[in-house]
């Protein structure tokens, strides 16, 4: 069973570096480029989709056996969604590169014929497990939104091609981006965190009902963010809504983190998962921020310069933070348990923790962090030096970081 999460980690993780060395290539010059330009459709899928996506897909496969204690519905058609997915975003992303309409919407086909293959297929793990609970329920939303994210996407490929609705074109492109970003990693995210973080902690004996509160408001966020998108009007009182239920979710989120750690029995989780936490509250620190802007200037936080800096502090500062610190614990898990399990307390064998350096894994988020900052920085005051400089750093250390992951596999 070990070998299908590899599959899509490992090939999640050459998608990581396929996207920061290209990156450095253009020595960051790409992020000051409009977001929607073949260029930037190309990276932010290569980001999005063949990294935290196919790692995101890769740590379900693993992680719903440890939360149902049950096998995946059926390992082969877990293949069969690799293929299809792998295909249909290599595809996508050669038609957005060459600006070729029709690989376009040949690619988002395959690309959401696997969405909803692993969708069945989780799905259905799920639904005869018959276990209910802030976990599973969150883990069903965030797959139902990655449907719909997948579906829309394809909508919107087949308009490329077609032109069936090129009036409500940027409504599903707003549509696609809320169910994508809030729905499917946000939710995927606190629904695991619920069962991974008491266990890196070894916590025992918090409370499960900040989970029903959390799970309620991120939903509330994500179906009031779609309403925004398809909606009538401008969407800007929806978009305030939106930001603060956000805010009241991250801060019972963060509420319940702390009540892990009172609990706690181990004295720290590792440096990737501390960084995790560290994301959760600088991503509610600026929700905060731009609750204040949009109250105080609403046409600021309609402007491309703050929803383009939001999408990096949400995209990378958090979700892209939270995958990465969880990869610093599941791929040792993961290598140690294919290759060592049955070898365990004979001589010679490396305990999990030989497998990865803790310093190692708290420099290279050091360094992304000072590179997102100072790119942020760039973002806000028009200082394009400092943009440039803060992706160089923000890509140097990424690899670096990923190089510590990669490097398990040789341990």
């Amino acid at each position: 069973m070990f070998r299908l999460p590899l599959l899509f980690i490992a090939t999640g993780i050459v998608s990581f570096v396929l996207f920061h060395v290209g990156s450095l290539f253009t020595t960051g010059g790409w992020v000051l480029d409009h977001p929607r330009s073949p260029d930037g459709w190309f990276r932010v899928h290569l980001l999005v989709l063949d990294w935290a996506t196919m790692v995101a897909m890769g740590a379900v496969y693993q992680l719903i056996d440890v939360v149902l204690q049950r096998r995946i519905y059926s390992r082969m058609l877990g293949y069969v969604h690799y293929v299809f997915f792998m295909g249909g975003t290599v595809i996508l992303l050669a038609g957005f590169l060459q600006s070729r309409v029709e690989w376009i919407a040949v690619g988002a086909v395959a690309a959401v014929i696997g969405i909803l293959l692993f969708v069945w297929n989780v799905g259905r793990t799920l639904w005869e497990a018959k276990r209910w609970n802030p976990i599973t329920l969150s883990t069903a939303c965030a797959l139902l939104y990655l449907a719909l994210t997948g579906l829309l996407g394809l909508a919107m490929g087949l308009n490329f091609a077609f032109q069936f609705w090129v009036d409500l074109h940027e409504r599903l492109l707003a549509a696609h981006i809320w169910l994508g970003t809030l729905g499917w990693f946000g939710l995927l995210i606190t629904g695991f965190s619920y069962k991974m973080l008491p266990m890196f902690y070894l916590s025992h004996g918090a409370s499960d009902r900040p989970q029903y509160y959390i799970l309620g408001l991120w939903n509330a966020a994500v179906l009031l963010g779609v309403w925004a998108s398809l909606g009538p009007g401008d969407g800007s009182g929806p978009t305030l809504g939106v930001i603060l239920l956000l805010a009241a979710a991250l801060l019972i989120y963060d509420r319940l983190i702390r009540d892990i750690r009172k609990h706690s029995h181990k004295a720290s989780p590792g440096r990737g998962i501390v960084w995790t936490l560290w994301s959760t509250r600088a991503l509610l620190v600026f929700c905060i921020l731009s609750l204040c802007v949009g109250l105080v200037a609403p046409s600021l936080l309609r402007s491309l310069s703050w929803i383009v800096i939001a999408g990096w502090v949400y995209l990378w500062g958090w979700v892209a933070v939270t995958v990465l610190g969880y990869m610093s614990k599941i791929v040792p898990f993961l290598w140690w348990t294919h290759k060592y399990g049955d070898q365990a307390g004979r001589p010679g064998v490396p305990v999990m923790s030989d497998l990865i350096s803790e310093r190692s894994v708290d420099a290279g988020m050091w360094v992304m962090a000072v590179g997102l900052l100072t790119a942020l920085a760039g973002m806000g005051f028009m200082e394009p030096w400092a943009v440039f400089t803060g992706i160089a750093a923000l890509s140097a250390g990424a690899l670096f970081y990923i190089g510590v992951i990669a490097r398990v596999f040789t341990r």
